[in-house]
């Protein structure tokens, strides 16, 4: 046997079902995958092993006989089945998910490049991932790729691991400093980690380093997402051997690959620095780096349409409803006024006497420039403690400083910095929750006078625990009873691990005595990220009320929408940009609540969190407010925090002065400055909104892919239309809901049930739109449960030895409807198509399967064939009267002896349908593509007859 005796595309019986031949099978073998099955359930055939042999396709008889509502089952479930299909984009088929209306436009943008370079800076929860992974899957599909590497943070790599695996049926690896040498054994001698394994996720912090930089860029796979781009750049004031500085190192070399593939994503590109926007926009194409950053005005009209080619930017407001499809979003509500709290007279005495401490270690004479840095940051970090809790007072007391043993004051800035104001933060590493240490002694003498001072205060902090004596405490309690009572459930997000662990404690024995069911749960940076999800996951699946306390280490890689819905400050981070992570894990696409209520909550006077709030926090809600996006706050901001706490830490010894006020006198002139780069930078950003949401791609393009796309595969109305029709035929009792229908299973044949999949309550629950409940079902061709039924109801129908009552469709009927003037018969047929795309990296050959309908009328032998808008139509037909079984047995036979003179026009159909699929890649794809790379398609005969149906005028018409 060889393998030209059957070609790709031929059908052969083996192992009691037929089978498809594929491209590429082995010499001696076949590669084969069930007639109309998935993908994964490819396999080889051996001729010693396997009993094999040609095998056609009967066409349907007579005895396959049932109604109009029989015959759409079968029409529906045969599109929505199709995993390998035609149509203009090669990827489709096998997702699963169905992308949104505009997640499209990214993937429109990709296919008219010939090599795909984007920036996606679509805001926070609208599904850069999947657009991403949209690009990503036809790229593979079409063979422009053969590998791919996702750049991004430690924390984030799971979740890109997930979302490729069960998206995009991406089975990428985790190369973090963690998995490293587990994939490194089985990497065979000679070859890298990066040439073995296909589809890497990939640290961006662990990659960059210049040991592993020069080999990942030698075996760099074509295509590359980095995700958090603007990490990967940095402004000029900032060292060559920062972090950010390194990834763009990496990102440079990369880039200088003319034919590397690189999708760059983030919701802030522009983060007020012109220097470091021009550096990423640079990566894609290096005319883009030159561009200045104004671009207004008439004379830069040229330079916008060149920007607008590589980047797309929209908010929620520009895709909330796009080509009629509405996505929905929750309504953000924030309390306001900001809820606050007074010092105890305890409390307030303790700030005073720290106060008093740290302004007598700052101000010391005798200390080197060193030294007194090294206590500036810890009075800092000791004062912001105090503000978060007694718990993290203690320890911070207790502690010895993070920078103590710091010998260069430019180190000590550089460590300090960002972990104490939170202003230079970088998304690519973990939210540090740890205190930094407020013991800055130079010797190891446990007894002297500073260090009796600091466990002094440490046990005057510790006897302030509790709601009796710390009034942040006390107040947030009704905060959150409040919430509760209305049905949210609460993140309480923290500063620092003892304050998380303080509040878990104190709040579990207020609240429960008022909610018995509740359940709460702290998720802090001492527990592994896997800990952390199990945690969230167990919280999520509790019926219950339920509140989390979390620190920062939440507030990116863990999306939390599922479980929860509203946010509490309890501590107020000092960069706005944190403020916005926070609540961006809850209010975000797949919220099921309306609303998603936020609450900043703060001290009136403790001196501290005044001045965050008005400087920061409350400047960068206005903005946001003003132009529909968040605009993270301008670099020389940190200018501003510094002064603010110098005069607090050097003024005086009198607390009580320590006002917001005071802070606006001695920083207003600063704090104006950075609000006037704050504002001009938003307006920069309100254009670029306004100049690249759509990226010049019109709707009605993305609107003509759309159509190809559903035409080949079935849209929701056939989703929704097949599956209720489906469940009923089979017995389930269905029941409509707001946004559904509900179905019990109980009755199902035994076979239908074992293959959906498993149910607690015997009620399958479907939902028309997004987002669905956790273990609901969803009406589109990718959910699990619509999948299992479309390919049941398919085999069955096609299975000759079941019986008809097994068999919820049919191939063949008859019908008397008033929608025909003359005998109409219509066929059901499945096309063959082989299609060869030569991509960049390699050449793909593929066979698609594709459905056809057509009709006609005869006059005798002589036949006339309907235009295909007469076509669809048919199968929407409702009967106006019973056929005699006679009667119809003579039409169906009639019919029936029929098709063997159709083969002629069959294969001139199956040719039509191969250059269609051509003219649609070309259309999608556009003019500017390189010459030679549209697809060949070749129509692979015999076509096959799956059904047959012929409609019969009225009694009595002509």
């Amino acid at each position: 046997m060889t393998t030209l005796e059957y070609p790709a595309g031929s059908l052969v019986t083996a192992r009691g079902r037929d089978w498809l031949v594929l491209p590429g099978s082995p010499d001696g073998t076949l590669l084969v995958r069930p007639l109309g099955g998935h993908e994964q359930e490819t396999t080889v055939l051996l001729p010693d092993v396997d009993d094999f042999a040609a095998a056609t396709f009967a066409p349907p008889t007579v005895d396959d006989r049932g109604d109009a509502r029989r015959a759409r089952l079968l029409r529906d479930a045969l599109r929505l089945s199709f995993r390998a299909s035609g149509g203009p984009f090669r990827s489709f088929a096998q997702l699963a998910v169905t992308p949104r209306n505009y997640q499209l436009v990214p993937l429109m943008m990709a296919s008219n490049q010939d090599v795909t370079r984007l920036l996606i800076a679509d805001g926070v929860g609208i599904g850069k991932t999947v657009e991403a992974g949209l690009i990503a899957a036809e790229l593979l599909a079409t063979g422009q790729t053969q590998r791919l590497a996702v750049l991004c943070s430690p924390q984030l790599a799971p979740q890109w691991q997930s979302e490729l695996r069960h998206k995009f049926g991406i089975d990428a690896q985790l190369l973090l400093p963690s998995t490293v040498n587990r994939l490194m054994r089985s990497v065979p001698f000679g070859s890298s980690v990066y040439q073995h394994y296909p589809y890497l996720v990939i640290s961006t912090d662990f990659i960059k380093q210049k040991t592993r930089r020069d080999e990942f860029a030698l075996h760099c796979p074509e295509l590359v997402i980095v995700d958090e781009a603007h990490t990967c750049v940095a402004p000029e004031a900032v060292g060559k051997s920062s972090q950010a500085h390194l990834r763009y190192a990496l990102l440079r070399k990369l880039a200088d690959d003319p034919d590397r593939h690189l999708l760059l994503l983030t919701a802030t590109p522009h983060s007020g620095d012109d220097t470091a926007w021009q550096s990423l926009i640079g990566l894609l194409d290096d005319r883009l780096g030159d561009l200045p950053a104004d671009l207004s005005g008439r004379d830069r009209e040229d330079d916008r349409k060149l920007l607008a080619k590589f980047m797309i930017q929209r908010q929620r407001a520009d895709i909330r409803e796009y080509l009629n499809e509405e996505t929905p979003f929750p309504e953000r509500e924030t309390t306001y006024p900001e809820p606050t709290y007074k010092l105890t007279p305890g409390y307030r005495q303790l700030f005073d006497d720290v106060m008093a401490y740290v302004r007598e270690q700052v101000t010391d004479p005798k200390l080197s420039v060193v030294r007194q840095r090294v206590r500036w940051w810890s009075a800092i970090a000791l004062l912001r403690c105090l503000a978060s809790s007694p718990a993290a007072a203690e320890q911070t007391l207790l502690n010895r400083s993070a920078v103590a043993a710091a010998d260069d004051e430019s180190d000590v800035d550089a460590y300090a910095e960002p972990r104490v104001l939170d202003t230079d933060l970088d998304d690519t590493l973990e939210a540090e929750d740890v205190t930094v240490g407020a013991d800055t002694g130079d010797t190891d003498d446990p007894d002297t006078k500073a260090r009796r001072r600091l466990r002094e205060l440490a046990a005057a902090a510790a006897a302030l625990k509790g709601p009796r004596s710390d009034a942040k405490l006390k107040r947030v309690i009704p905060i959150l009873k409040e919430l509760i009572d209305e049905g949210y459930h609460p993140i309480v997000f923290c500063r620092y691990i003892p304050t998380a662990d303080y509040l878990a404690e104190h709040l579990g024995t207020a609240l429960s005595k008022t909610h018995k069911d509740l359940r709460i749960d702290a998720v802090t940076g001492t527990l592994p990220p896997e800990e952390r999800e199990t945690r969230v996951a167990d919280l999520t699946a509790h019926g219950g009320p339920r509140l989390l306390v979390a620190t920062d280490c939440l507030s990116e890689g863990i999306n939390l929408q599922d479980g929860f819905t509203a946010v509490v400050h309890y501590d107020l981070a000092w960069n706005p940009t944190r403020h916005e992570q926070r609540e961006g894990r809850v209010d975000r696409f797949g919220q099921q609540a309306p609303t998603v209520r936020t609450v900043t909550y703060y001290g009136e006077d403790n001196g501290i969190d005044g001045i965050v709030l008005k400087v920061l926090i409350r400047r960068h809600e206005h903005i946001k407010r003003s132009i529909g996006v968040s605009v993270p706050i301008p670099v020389d901001s940190t200018t501003v925090m510094k002064a603010i706490w110098e005069s607090m830490l050097l003024r005086g010894n009198d607390a009580e002065q320590l006002t917001l006020d005071f802070a606006e006198a001695t920083t207003q002139s600063l704090a104006d400055q950075v609000g006037v780069e704050w504002t001009n930078t938003a307006e920069r950003e309100k254009a670029s909104r306004t100049r690249f949401r759509q990226a010049g791609l019109k709707p009605d393009t993305v609107e003509q892919a759309l159509t190809e796309v559903r035409r080949a595969l079935g849209g929701p109305a056939d989703v929704e239309t097949f599956t209720r029709a489906a469940l009923s035929l089979m017995g389930a009792g269905i029941s409509d809901t707001d946004d559904g229908f509900v179905a019990l299973i109980d009755t199902l044949p035994a076979a239908v049930r074992d293959q959906l999949p498993p149910v607690k309550d015997g009620r399958l629950h479907f939902h028309q739109s997004l987002p669905i409940p956790t273990g609901h079902s969803v009406l589109t061709r990718t959910d699990p449960t619509v999948d299992a039924l479309s390919r049941y109801v398919l085999d069955a129908a096609l299975d000759s030895q079941l019986p008809p009552t097994a068999r919820p469709a049919r191939r063949a009927g008859v019908m008397r409807t008033g929608g025909v003037k003359k005998v109409t018969t219509l066929i059901m047929v499945r096309h063959r198509l082989e299609i060869t795309i030569p991509g960049a990296a390699t050449t793909v050959t593929q066979v698609a399967e594709e459905a056809t309908f057509m009709a006609f009328t005869a006059t005798g032998d002589e036949l006339t064939w309907l235009p295909q808008p007469e076509v669809d139509p048919l199968l929407s037909l409702a009967p106006s009267g019973n056929v005699d079984d006679s009667l119809a047995r003579m039409q169906l036979g009639r019919a029936l002896g029929r098709l063997g003179a159709l083969d002629t026009h069959l294969t001139t159909v199956g040719k039509e349908a191969a250059k269609d699929l051509v003219s649609e890649h070309q259309a999608v794809r556009g003019a500017s593509k390189v010459t030679g790379r549209a697809p060949t398609v070749k129509f692979l005969p015999p076509a096959d007859v799956l059904g047959l149906y012929v409609y019969l005028p009225e009694a009595g018409a002509r």
